[in-house]
């Protein structure tokens, strides 16, 4: 139960992260602002007005709706669910396993394979928080580290490149000096490519099945029956046989090593 907490912290502090460095240094360019008495919005007919602690509410609740995208966006869940995804659609089987399923699955091995780096940013920006040692930029300066290693140590050069000329910025003289607006999009462009590259490999063997159970119904006249009607029991047996869901797991995982 201590280590889901510790990651469950650890993956709001990754998100939190994400969402400040985008504006630490558009707050840092800016300077200190004088001090307001409130905030006030007022539109025809409506008018709010609270103080910084208000807002500071309201951004948080809005983390917390923005949370789920940004599980998608900065770890392995993107790469794992499409695989299942192609997987269930090479068997021939279209609602099994179920859509909840695959989705918590792909949650538990997005949880094991992201262990490390909540640990990491758990010991690097939560605890020296925590205890008083570092201010909360400092803390989102160091939290961000390991996340971005992680990103780009499976992001493509091509992806980083064509977002940095997107964004009319000098290529830096490495990969850590990238922001996160140009490491996160970079890093979902890899991982659908690298899930499509996987799901297209495990089309094949099933498709090989698909058509020699096509050609075999095809010749002996069984134009009545339809051969997904076949070949379905068969691609499903093979797969079992063959032990698949760990041989498709580990191969997987160690796509991560």
């Amino acid at each position: 139960m201590n280590s889901w907490v510790r990651f469950g912290r650890a993956i709001f502090c990754a998100s939190s992260l994400l969402l400040l460095t985008g504006t630490l240094s558009s707050v840092q360019a800016a300077g200190p602002t004088p001090p307001t008495q409130g905030v006030s919005i007022q539109i025809p007919g409506f008018s709010m007005r609270g103080d910084s602690t208000s807002w500071t509410i309201v951004a948080l609740m809005t983390l917390l709706t923005l949370l789920p995208a940004l599980l998608l966006s900065a770890t392995p869940f993107v790469r794992i669910l499409v695989i299942f995804h192609f997987l269930r659609q090479a068997l021939g089987t279209q609602s099994t396993p179920a859509n909840q399923t695959l989705i918590g699955l792909s949650l538990f091995l997005t949880y094991f394979l992201m262990q490390p780096v909540a640990m990491a940013i758990n010991q690097q920006a939560l605890v020296p928080l925590e205890s008083g040692a570092i201010t909360s930029w400092e803390a989102v300066d160091r939290g961000s580290v390991p996340l971005r290693e992680f990103m780009l140590r499976y992001t493509r050069e091509k992806d980083l490149a064509l977002f940095v000329d997107m964004a009319q910025q000098t290529r830096p003289k490495q990969p850590d000096d990238l922001p996160m607006r140009i490491v996160i999009p970079a890093y979902i462009l890899s991982e659908l490519k690298t899930g499509f590259q996987i799901g297209a490999i495990l089309f094949l063997p099933f498709l090989v099945i698909d058509m020699v159970t096509a050609s075999v119904t095809t010749s002996i006249g069984m134009m009545q029956l339809p051969p997904v009607v076949i070949s379905t029991p068969l691609k499903i047996l093979l797969f079992v046989v063959a032990d698949g869901w760990n041989l498709v797991v580990g191969s997987m995982l160690k796509s991560f090593h």
